[in-house]
């Protein structure tokens, strides 16, 4: 809960505003505050005296309104959605640009980052992304049931870990459609797939809402009632149109960095609140799909959906000061801006481990009488961490993106090696690490 309600902010009626009321604060303050927060009205009042309150607000509505840029987009009410880039973020921009462009190589050593790249590391944060994002929506499952259901293409054994499934269906999906402009018809797409098997509020997957029956919030605090669904067609039309305008300053007398058009897909998404249910997954699928379509490649490491979990409160507040400021996409942005740096914090520490473990066995191996490949010094580095450890052949073939019969291979010549036991079941052979593993080598 926010410390203070969330209130509709003053509107600034500038056919009527005395400006001299406000132009003492047009110098002392500014369109953030001196800590540099873009403040919604419900929280700036609370940090100026209250009798100047409302005047401060003009004052800085109307610093902020001689630079925000408005999309084309209107709200319910009839207004604008509209951004603006204080000076603050343009820096906080400027990294992700050059991180989203990066290559892997780039922010990890080199030859272990290639290995990584190359063979695991794609599959094995889009499940990240995927379990993370599950239970940002209230999936219950523990991390190592959802990977290993993953990893060995494991049929859902209950509605969270198919709602996992369906969330790294989706990621998969997002890059595999990132050439293609965005339609009515691959939005539904992403619903199906976000909501197949795990349907709530009677939900169709596939299928726009056809009512207005539902609202944000609980029962004692409807936060947000969505627009009537027979407008739903029309507006998601034009939401479509300018997914896929350009904005990039030289085809269009407008720019729009890449990251905050995501962004702003991704809160539309969730306001136009197309489906009875799975807006938010199929709003943060829309994401990355816009992210990837714009070369922002590395973005298929970065789980979003982790930090937001972590600070999903703030989340929410972020999407209400927007319809309380009649529009200001500023709010969403700003939060939104601070998620993904958090993000590649979290992946270039994820690196850093990786690449020291990476080194840490590749020391040890390089002293054995084997020779192994990097497949093979990644399974014994898990075997070491983790002793008892089953891998199976489908397991090896989901995490290294390798066929088969090297799978198989891989397994077996560890186990002739006397490093790996195998066992049994049924018709399949599953290798185990066993916890003297160190010893053998």
């Amino acid at each position: 809960m926010a410390k203070h309600p969330v209130e509709q902010s003053p509107r600034v009626d500038y056919e009527t505003l005395d400006f001299s009321k406000i132009s003492p604060y047009l110098n002392k303050y500014g369109i953030v505050d001196e800590k540099g927060r873009y403040l919604p009205w419900y929280k700036l009042r609370w940090r100026v005296p209250s009798k100047e309150a409302q005047n401060i607000w003009y004052a800085v509505k109307f610093l902020r309104d001689q630079i925000k840029k408005g999309i084309g987009l209107f709200d319910k009410n009839g207004n604008e959605f509209s951004f603006c880039i204080p000076d603050l973020l343009e820096p906080k921009l400027h990294k992700i640009v050059q991180f989203g462009t990066s290559k892997m190589t780039a922010i990890a050593d080199p030859e272990a980052s290639i290995n990584i790249q190359e063979n695991y590391l794609v599959s094995s944060l889009l499940m990240e992304e995927a379990i993370t994002s599950a239970q940002l929506e209230g999936a219950a499952t523990t991390r190592a049931d959802a990977k290993k259901m993953l990893e060995e293409e494991l049929t859902p054994s209950t509605p969270d870990e198919r709602m996992i499934l369906n969330n790294y269906m989706l990621l998969r999906l997002a890059d595999k459609r990132k050439k293609e402009p965005l339609t009515r018809d691959l939005l539904l797409e992403f619903h199906s797939i976000a909501t197949h098997g795990v349907s709530e509020n009677d939900n169709i997957p596939g299928e726009f809402r056809c009512s207005n029956d539902i609202y944000i919030g609980n029962d004692d605090n409807p936060l947000y009632y969505p627009l009537n669904y027979k407008e739903l067609e029309t507006r998601l039309e034009l939401l479509c149109d300018f997914a896929n305008k350009e904005h990039n300053g030289e085809n269009s007398n407008k720019f729009i960095p890449p990251v905050i058009k995501a962004i702003i897909l991704h809160f539309m998404l969730g306001y136009e609140h197309a489906f009875r249910d799975g807006n938010g997954r199929t709003a943060r699928a829309i994401f990355y799909w816009f992210m990837l379509k714009n070369g922002y490649d590395i973005f298929e490491y970065i789980s979003i959906s982790k930090i937001i979990k972590e600070n999903h409160k703030d989340y929410g507040m972020s999407y209400l000061s927007v319809q309380k400021d009649y529009g200001d996409l500023t709010y969403f942005i700003d939060f939104n801006i601070s998620v993904i740096l958090n993000a590649v914090d979290e992946l270039q520490e994820y690196l850093r481990v990786k690449t020291q473990e990476f080194y840490d066995v590749s020391n040890i191996l390089d002293e054995s009488k084997y020779k192994f490949n990097f497949i093979q010094k990644d399974l014994i580095k898990k075997g070491i961490k983790e002793p008892g450890h089953i891998f199976t052949v489908k397991s090896i073939m989901n995490i290294y993106g390798v066929s088969e019969n090297t799978a198989r291979k891989l397994l077996r010549d560890l186990e002739k090696m006397k490093l790996f036991l195998s066992i049994k079941e049924g018709r399949t052979t599953h290798y185990i690490a066993p916890a003297d593993l160190k010893n053998k080598l």
